[in-house]
């Protein structure tokens, strides 16, 4: 059995705080990491810290980009434990789009119509739960979540474990030694 990571974040950034206001949710952003040390996390979100109009596919870091610039992110993390074949997939299926990622889009349309609880699916176009949700289901991991999904709803996957709670840049002084 392996482990990976849902990492479900909120920055603090005007678009965070649009969405957390609209959705009365607690997270605005969701990320997927293959690793605990959160050194294979990745999301569709910010290509440019600075720029909140210019998203795609990113391989983040806690120590690099848009949450080095917010500092202050606030976070949860869960760990799901899947089969070494479902991890292999996952791992291939993320690289492959991390190769190509220049085609890859951001969904920002499709992102302000999950507020309204409607899915508008772009070719080769994902906000960030859209995209986990998209690799997870690929690699044949199952999953309760709904056709409509945002951040909030990767709390609810089954045999999910929360192993932090707290500021993202403490995180993995303390995942580390759990």
């Amino acid at each position: 059995m392996k482990k990976i990571y849902f990492v479900l974040t909120h920055t603090g950034t005007v678009l965070s705080k649009i969405i957390k206001n609209y959705t009365k949710d607690e997270f605005s952003h969701v990320s997927i990491s293959l690793d605990k040390e959160l050194n294979k996390m990745y999301s569709f979100g910010r290509i440019n810290p600075y720029n909140p109009l210019w998203g795609g596919f990113v391989h983040e870091y806690i120590d690099k980009g848009t949450f080095k610039r917010f500092y202050k992110t606030k976070t949860k993390i869960f760990s799901l434990e899947i089969t070494e074949k479902q991890y292999l997939d996952l791992e291939k299926i993320i690289y492959d789009m991390e190769k190509n990622k220049e085609k890859y889009k951001f969904n920002i349309v499709g992102l302000f119509a999950a507020g309204f609880q409607k899915k508008i699916g772009i070719e080769n176009s994902f906000y960030c739960a859209e995209f986990i949700k998209y690799v997870i289901t690929k690699a044949h991991i199952e999953t309760n979540l709904p056709e409509v999904v945002k951040p909030e709803h990767f709390k609810n996957i089954n045999d999910l474990h929360e192993v932090y709670s707290g500021l993202l840049k403490n995180s993995i002084d303390l995942l580390l030694y759990k």
